[in-house]
């Protein structure tokens, strides 16, 4: 089974990555398209050279490395909507079960402006999701506010309309981070690298002004969109 997990940055995703991790059976990738996504685009990251040192930048070869034949049952491949351009592969797309994991966009604002000051809405990954979603079939959407709220039941249908078996080792993982972090885990992952399980349920929506509000504002159809589709208890 081969599970393309597709969200934007800061919607849980690595967390997520690590839960599926914990179960013992699944090999998972971080990021692969990360690399090849700042080459093509020449976007200033932090640790951009770190990171196109680490990885493939072309994605004929990622693409590649997404289907070759593996001896976990599972494959996790923890994507950002974000870095896939229209001119790169899609074939790898149909050998895959597609699960687009979404946010609401205050908590993503929030939570993205004090890692990367004065973010757009491409960055975020709203309308790059909502158009990759077209492009499947059978996808299924989560929302990480509902993870966090309930991750045992949560979980559990996720992996039942996945087709996989449910574990309870995907509660937990060791603090600390896991092998197949993308190296720009040192700026990006501090809060989950010292978790060991989902946070707790979250607190009211941010407030947010100025440009910030406005960009919020403008992802919120695309995340509507998505979560009147989301899987539900």
């Amino acid at each position: 089974m081969r599970i393309a997990m597709w969200s934007g940055p800061r919607n849980l995703s690595t967390a997520l990555m690590y839960s599926f991790a914990a179960r013992g059976d699944t090999r998972v990738v971080d990021e692969p398209f990360y690399a090849a996504f700042l080459a093509k685009t020449g976007d200033d990251h932090p640790l951009r050279d770190e990171v196109l040192n680490s990885q493939p930048t072309d994605p004929n070869v990622v693409a590649k490395s997404l289907v070759f034949p593996i001896l976990e049952p599972v494959f996790y491949q923890k994507h950002m909507t974000h870095h896939m351009q229209e001119d790169w592969p899609t074939h790898w797309m149909e050998e895959m079960r597609h699960v687009f994991l979404i946010r609401h966009p205050a908590r993503v604002v929030a939570s993205y402006a004090k890692k990367r000051e004065a973010p757009l809405l491409a960055d975020l990954g709203f309308a790059q999701q909502a158009e990759l979603m077209k492009r499947t079939e059978t996808p299924l959407i989560v929302d990480s506010s509902d993870i966090r709220h309930n991750p045992a039941e949560i979980l559990q249908l996720l992996c039942d309309k996945i087709g996989i078996q449910w574990t309870p080792k995907m509660l937990h993982w060791p603090k600390g981070g896991h092998a197949s972090d993308g190296v720009w885990a040192k700026h990006w992952y501090g809060a989950v690298h010292a978790s060991t399980g989902f946070g707790a349920r979250e607190p009211d929506l941010p407030v947010l002004d100025g440009d910030y509000a406005r960009l919020a504002d403008a992802a919120m159809p695309y995340y509507e969109a998505l979560a009147a589709q989301k899987i539900m208890i």
